[in-house]
Formats: structure tokens, sequence, C-alpha cells
């Protein structure tokens, strides 16, 4: 108890002496720490801290960097020696990420970078204080993406193999010892030898990065990494242990961070499945983007303003993990899609599109009154008092719910806000009771004080009159200037001279004042310049036109009249800012109604999209299950003319020696969790495995009140997913240090590293990009290790070409639990006649699994894109390439050598290049060779050696005398 109690202490250091070679080979497989209990761990943590000299800090440290809506972040658990990052992702107005982040990690310390967002830093301040954590803001410097990668690669778990190193390699015989070193590179060498090549440490660890984390485009993540990293050395460098910098840590393991709320899946993923999709402008003179075919942009089709879309890219990043609440926003959904909703869906998309977005006056009145016709139109919303997820906080009873439904609607209560009509009216007195409902208060509030009018003549904020006494006395004054201008140029013209000036005219200039202007003489141009009358002063030359004159009149007037309209708008500013002042005590309510109508337009181009596409409600269960009765692509439908839907059912936990157990009273039956489709190239394989992922996908796609996505299915039992992972399409780059085929092994090494038994994972022909054999021998080992986990297998679906892994030795149709699928096709003859219109026969060696036949000569075929039980251990390759464009003699060249593959007679192809003597020397000497082996070497002439000679001349084909 005294350990267990030391271990939590949080600010507790202790050193220990240096390693042993024993310690050494002990750190190589550490144990699994899930498996024992905290004393266990306290002590195994104690033992690597001495066999590295380590200084343990018994903190959880958590570093984070939310800049522009984007959040990465990274913490180390000191007790499993790990640390979790997330990868770069969006983050919510009200940072609901970051507070579960806050509250899975329970950090004892806090960093963030002093160029953080300002809210989010005062989120994880506030958090803080509350947790009593200490909470740091670090200089930008110690968060760039480059310094954090480069602490990454130099982490001894990524850089250094277990092969690096040969146990039985003496390294003494290379190069001289020590004491014979005589120049830098003997120096060298000997450092290489016992450090290791840094080179090679380093693309070492640049490769075995991707297993862990897809950190390639985080750069926000790789920042908070490197934080991290140099707070964990500062912090070992202190107890007085040498600074070795980044690679002296011990840290076992690095694994993406998962949220229990939340759905993991990474960015490799969502862009295999086409969640999103960024298409540049097609001006190249532009660097704008815009949306273009994806799973986003079918669902922004039909939204309002960009509030909603912002929110919806939110949701779309972070699936849902509650079955209760993924139901409630179910009914959400069906709830607009009732046919007796119609003519309210219509009015309600009418006054989200009115609204705008708040960004002046004007604006916040167009706001709250549509927002206030919002609140009317929602209360003709039938059975909207059953939605879950727009009730109020304290409903009403059921018998005062029967007889008003709306009034339970949270989006109501939201909008039901008294303020709203006191602030409006306060801006736009005049209007007063144009807007109806009951936002009072804010519209009282606008409709008060703003003249619409003037303000768009004068292009500022003007208030209306009887607002401000002195304001109107300055407006009156500054409004009847002219007549009194024109009464005070009649008098001093009576002063002037007639040769002087033929015309004169006082007017008034902000901030100038008041002047008197003449027009200009020619005689002024000359050297002597303006002539000046007693008592006034030049002022200014306009265009060489007119002169400005100031005198005792006008200094008088700017004395008891004053600079108008500088004080004016001074006035107006001063209005202004007080009733900005008034308004802001309701920003509260106005920020809500904000948020519930970019919930309400997302919930409505939900119900629409379901409404134009065709799309049902999935019904959500506690069994990990995927069962899909018609299911379809939701954008592979949107191209073609027609889509041919199919079935899937998967279930998680069916390993080796497993059968799936139904615990509760569902109708949900058995099945496999490992479902292995075959067929022909081009046949629409993968559309099939994405189509499974994507309608598991928009299941589980959320809003925080209550939107969901119904699925393009026909039905769809569903369980909970919590992580999906792909590996279909490969994103090179020269950046990156990897070929296609280690991006692939990153891929699904990713995967086997972070999948749970509520996991799917996609593989689309995974093992190709290397020799056949290697790859087939790849997708059979991943395959049986899923099988081998038992109860915690994940649900798999994957493609294959590889025909020669299903066999006894290998995936077992017969032993395995695997459920095999093919795609269909269709044969015809030359004329037109249909000659099998599912390709399957029934092998003697498989008498209870189905193998697709293959294509017979002068049979055409034609894909049916419809998934079947059985394999296809064809792949009709030469057929798809003559159908899409590749010349007929190279495909019938293809199929030839394709055949003689089969059957084993490579050897034809040598014939091809021999002359007619040549080949006629092979046929002999194939007769011969046949004539040998038909020679029973077991019979009694051959054991009594008797007749031997003459036997051998027979053979080849000589006589007995000849040589």
């Amino acid at each position: 108890m005294d350990g267990e109690q030391d271990v939590g202490t949080a600010t507790k250091r202790v050193r220990w002496e240096g390693p042993s070679d024993s310690q050494e080979e002990s750190e190589r497989d550490p144990p699994n720490l899930d498996s024992i209990g905290p004393t266990k761990v306290a002590l195994y943590c104690a033992t690597r801290f001495h066999f590295c000299s380590f200084l343990a800090i018994i903190q959880i440290c958590l570093t984070a960097f939310c800049q522009q809506g984007r959040l990465g972040c990274a913490y180390y658990d000191p007790i499993k020696c790990v640390i979790y990052v997330l990868e770069d992702t969006q983050e919510g107005v009200h940072h609901d990420l970051t507070t579960m982040l806050l509250e899975h990690s329970s950090p004892d310390v806090i960093l963030t970078s002093s160029k953080a967002d300002d809210a989010f830093i005062t989120v994880l301040q506030n958090h803080a204080e509350a947790s009593g954590s200490i909470f740091q803001i670090r200089p930008h410097k110690e968060f760039v993406p480059r310094k954090g990668r480069d602490r990454l690669l130099s982490l001894r778990l990524l850089s250094e193999l277990d092969c690096d190193v040969d146990p039985n390699h003496d390294s003494s015989s290379d190069i001289p010892s020590t004491t014979g070193i005589r120049n830098a590179y003997d120096f060298m060498q000997k450092r290489r030898v016992v450090t290791g090549d840094p080179t090679m440490k380093r693309w070492n660890a640049a490769i075995r990065l991707a297993n862990f984390a897809s950190l390639e485009s985080a750069p926000l993540c790789l920042s908070s990494i490197g934080a991290l990293l140099d707070f964990l050395s500062r912090e070992r460098a202190a107890g007085e242990v040498d600074d070795d910098g980044p690679g002296a840590l011990d840290i076992c393991g690095i694994e993406a961070l998962t949220l229990d709320e939340v759905m993991h899946i990474n960015a490799d993923a969502l862009f295999s499945l086409q969640v999103f999709e960024r298409e540049n402008h097609a001006s190249i003179h532009s660097d704008k983007t815009k949306e273009g075919l994806s799973l986003f942009g079918l669902n922004t089709e039909h939204y309002a303003d960009c509030i909603g879309r912002s929110l919806l890219r939110t949701w779309f990043i972070r699936p849902s993990l509650s079955l209760e609440i993924l139901k409630a926003r179910h009914d959400a959904v069906e709830c607009f899609l009732c046919p007796e909703n119609l003519p309210v869906v219509t009015p309600l998309q009418t006054h989200l599109k009115g609204k705008g977005t708040i960004s002046d006056w004007q604006a916040l009145v167009k706001f709250t009154y549509h927002s206030s016709m919002l609140r009317d139109a929602l209360a003709e919303l039938h059975q909207g008092g059953h939605v879950e997820i727009v009730l109020k906080v304290k409903p009403l009873s059921w018998s005062d719910r029967r007889s008003s439904d709306i009034h339970n609607l949270q989006l109501v209560r939201v909008l039901d806000v008294g303020e709203f009509k006191e602030v409006g009216n306060i801006v736009n007195d005049t209007v007063g009771a144009l807007f109806l409902g009951n936002m009072s208060q804010v519209l009282t509030l606008m409709s008060r004080q703003i003249d619409w009018e003037e303000s768009a003549e004068a292009g500022r904020v003007c208030v209306r009159p009887h607002v401000d006494e002195e304001l109107d006395k300055r407006k009156h004054i500054y409004r009847g200037i002219d007549s009194v201008l024109s009464k005070v140029a009649e008098q001093i013209s009576q002063t002037v001279p007639a040769d002087y000036a033929e015309s004169l005219n006082v007017v008034y200039f902000p901030q100038l004042g008041f002047l008197i202007t003449v027009p200009m003489l020619e005689e002024w141009e000359s050297e002597a310049g303006v002539q000046v009358l007693d008592g006034w002063n030049f002022q200014v030359i306009s265009c060489r036109s007119h002169v400005y004159f100031k005198s005792k009149e006008m200094q008088d007037m700017d004395n008891h009249i004053g600079d108008l309209h500088p004080a004016i708008v001074d006035r107006e500013i001063e209005i202004v800012q007080e009733l900005l002042e008034e308004v802001l005590v309701h920003d509260k309510a106005i920020v809500d109604a904000c948020d519930v109508c970019a919930e309400l337009d997302c919930l409505l181009s939900f119900a629409e999209a379901a409404r134009a596409f065709d799309y049902r409600r999935p019904e959500m269960v506690e069994e990990p299950v995927i069962d899909i009765i018609q299911g379809r692509h939701p954008l592979q439908e949107q191209i073609v003319d027609a889509f041919v839907p199919n079935d899937v059912r998967l279930v998680s936990g069916v390993g080796l020696g497993q059968s799936y157990v139904n615990e509760s009273n569902s109708d949900v039956d058995g099945g496999s969790s490992i479902v292995i489709c075959t067929g022909a190239n081009a046949c629409g394989k993968s559309v099939y495995l994405k189509q499974v992922a994507l309608i598991q996908y928009m299941a589980q796609v959320h809003s925080m009140r209550g939107a969901a996505v119904f699925v393009p299915a026909e039905s769809a039992t569903l369980g909970i997913v919590d992580k999906i992972f792909t590996r279909i399409q490969t994103r090179e780059s020269v950046s990156k240090v990897q070929s296609a085929f280690m991006i692939d092994l990153n891929q699904v090494s990713f995967a086997l590293r972070n999948c749970t038994s509520r996991s799917l994972i996609l593989l689309d022909e995974f093992g190709k990009g290397t020799l056949s054999t290697d790859g087939a021998g790849l997708f059979c080992g991943v395959v049986k290790h899923l099988l081998d986990r038992g109860r915690d297998c994940p649900k798999v679906l994957a493609a294959s070409h590889f025909h020669d892994v299903f066999r006894k030795d290998l995936l077992d149709p017969h032993k395995l639990p695997i459920a095999f699928l093919h795609m269909q096709v269709l044969f015809a003859s030359n004329t037109g006649e249909v000659l099998d219109t599912d390709g399957i026969l029934t092998s003697p060696s498989r008498s209870e699994h189905n193998v697709s036949r293959g294509l017979a000569p002068g049979e055409k075929i034609t894909y049916l894109y419809r998934v079947a039980p059985g394999l296809s251990l064809c792949s009709h390759a030469a057929q798809c390439a003559a159908m899409f464009g590749l010349p007929r003699r190279i495909v019938s060249r293809a199929q030839y050598v394709s055949e003689l593959l089969a059957e084993q007679e490579l050897g034809k192809l040598l014939e091809e290049q021999m002359t007619i003597e040549e080949r006629l020397d092979l046929q002999a000497a194939e007769e011969v060779a046949r004539r040998f082996l038909e020679w029973d070497l077991t019979s009694d002439e051959a054991v009594h050696q008797s007749g031997v000679k003459a036997r051998l001349a027979k053979v080849l084909g000589r006589n007995v005398g000849s040589d």
C-alpha cells in the first residue's frame, strides 16, 4: 500500500544507479502493463527507471496547441511510459473536445504555446485552477513542428531496432581499439559501432513512426510532442541526471489517443473513404479551394449558411459512440421527415436562409426577427415534443405535453428568450411593433436607437431622433446650416469691395470649421500672391479655382456653433457604445440562439438529404454487429446510371475457437468477424468495402443536441464501432522516405496496434507491391493474427487476388471462421446467348464452398456488381484489360502465358524462339526422357543388371552395337 501511495504522489523524484547487461535485455520486451496490478506496475516502472538512470516525475504532462480552430495535443503517462497523441483535428467554438481531453487524461501539468487561441488558453487555465494542476504558457519557439519531428525521431523506441546489433558479432575485430585510434576516421568508426549509425537510426525512426501515428499532416500535434519531450528532458536534467536529450528518455510506446465518447478515424481513413475532398479553383491564379465529390459535400448541398457547414465538419470528424445519443439523434431527423411536417420544413429553411450572420447592427436585427419567426414555425411541428434531443431541460407533464407538444422543445426554449425583443426595439425604435414573437428584450433594444435609412446614406451607424437631446440639437443646427451660411454670406459680401470678388460664399468643412470662399483671380497667380483683406486670414487654395479665408465672423461661428460634424459623430459613437454594452448583457442568449440555429440547419439538411437520396433510419443495437440489407455507396450511386445494392453481415469476436453469442434478446443471428471478397478486376470489390464503412460512419455522425445521418440502405442493424482503419488507398509523396509498399505496411501496422473488438478494418488487396508469394504470406499472416485474438477479433472486410492461399494449410475455408464472398459475373457466347448468370461451379475438392469457373474461349464477360457467397478463383485480368482498351494482341499473349503458368508448362515459351531443327532435337530428347522414366528400376532385370546395355540402347533409340 505504501508503494501505491508513493506512485500517486504528483511530484516525487527518484534517482537510480546505472544499468547492467542483463537489465538491458529485459528492457527490450516490456510486459503488458494492462494485465498486471497497480503495485506491480509501480515496481516495474521503478525498475525501468533504475535501468535507464531515469529521473522519474510521477506526473501526467499534457501539451496542447490550438490555432485558428485546429487542435493537436500529446500527453505522457508515467506509469505505462507511453506518449498518447491526438492528430490535428477541428475544434468547436465551445472547445468541447478540449474539455473531453482534459477529463480523459487528468493531467498534473498542462503546457501550451504563447500563440495559442485566447479562448483555448482560458479553457486550459480554468481547468487547471479547478483541478489544482500546473499550467504554463511556454514560448512559441518550443512549439515548432520541425523541432518536434526531430525530437520524436531521436527516441530509442523508433531509432533502434532489435536487429540493429548482432550479438555474435565482435565489433573489436573490425576497427582498432580505443588505445589504437590514430585519426578522426577511426574515432568516428568506433563511435558508430558503439552508438549506431545516426543516419540509419533516423531513417529507421522515420519509417517506424507511421506504425504508431499518422503525423505527416499534423503540425500542431508534432509541435505539442516536441514541447512535451522538451519538458520531460528538462525535468530529467533538473534531477542531476546527464542531459542526453529526448533520446535518453524511457518511452515504451506511442499510441493514438482515443476518447471514450467519439469514434477514432484518422486522416488516411477519411481520405480513403472520401469523406472530405478539397478541389483547387479552376483558375491557376486563385489559391481558393472548394469541396468536391465527397460525403461531406453531399450533405452540405442544402445548407443555409456557413455556420451550419462549419458545425457539420466538426460532427463529421468526431462521430459519436453513445448508443443512447445516436438513437435520440435519429429521432430528430425522422421527425423532420414526417409527411405531416413537410409544410413546416419549408418555412424553417426560409427563415434560416434569411437570418444571415451577425456581422453588423442591421444583421443583428435581421437575425432576431428570423429567429423569432423560427419559433413560430416550430410551434407547428407535429409530434415535436417526443423528440428527446430538443426537449426542455424541465419537460412538462405528459398531459401538458400532449396538449402542447412544441412548447417542450429545447429549440423553442432557446429561441423563446424575452431579452431579444428588448434589444431589437432599443436599436430600432420606430419599427417597434414590426417584430412579433417572444424575443422581446433583444428586439426592443435594437429597435429604439438605430436609424437604418440615415445609416445607409452616411455609411456609418446613425442614431434615431429623440434618443439624445444634445445630439438632436446639434443635428438640427447642422441640417439648417445652409440658410444660416447664406445669411452670413450676404452680410459679409456687403463689406467686401466689388473689385475684390465677383461672388462670395460661406462654407463649412469638418475639422476646418467655417470658411469664406471667393473665386481665384488671375493677378493672385503671380509672384505677389493672394491679396488678403484686413481682418482675414488665408487658409487654403482649392484646385486653383477658389481661395478660402478665415475671418473674425468665422471664428465667432466656430466658437458658438462649433465643429458640428465631428461632434455629432463622436456623440453617436458614444451612444452606440452604450447600446453595445446593453446588448452584450444578452450575449449568452444570442450565442445560444446562433448555436441552435446552426444545429437546426444541420438537422433540416440531413432530413433533406435523406428525402432526396432515399436514406433510411438505421437500427442501433448494443451488439457489435453490422447487418446491412441492400446497402449502397452514397457517392458511387450519384455518378452511375444504376447502382446494384448488396448485403453484408459482420460480427465482432468470432475468432478461432469462438462463435457468436447473442447476449441480448435482439433478432441478431450469427455471423463471421472476417469477410474476404474475391472476384474479377474492376468488378466492384473496393466500392463494396467502402460502402460498408461509410454506412457505419454515417450512422454515427452526430451533433451535441441531436443530428444524425440516415444511411443509404433498405435497412441496417448496426452496433457501435469505436475505430475505423483502412488499407485502401496509398498516398505517396516525395516528402516521405517510404515506398508505396512501406506505406501500406504502416497502415496495416497502425491498425493492428490500435484495433479493438469493436473496430472495423478494411483491407483492399493488401500485399500487392512486392513478390506475390511474399505478399500472400503477409496477407495470410495478418488474417491469422486477427483470428488468433478470439473474442477480441475485430470486424474485417478484405478483398484479395491471392487465390493460392485458400487451401488447407493456409486459409482453409473448411476450418477457419471466415465468410467468403465473390462478385458475380455473367458469361455469354459471341452470339449473345447467356451461358451462366453466376459463374459458380461446385468443386469436388470443396464440397461446401463454391468456386467460380474461368472464362472459356469465345465467351464474353459482364460484371453484375452483385455479391454472392463463395470463392472466385479467376481475376479475369485479360478480359478486364481488353474492356479498358489494351490492344487485343497483348491481351491474347497475356492469356496464353497465364494458361502456361497455370499448367506449369512455362518451358513452351522457350520453344517459340527455336528453329525447326532445334524443336525436333528437343522432341527427341523429351521422348528419350519419357522412355527412361518408364523403365522400372525395381524389376529383376534392373536388379540383376542383365540386359542393361540393351535396355539403355532402346531408351536412347539406338542399336546395341552402335556407338
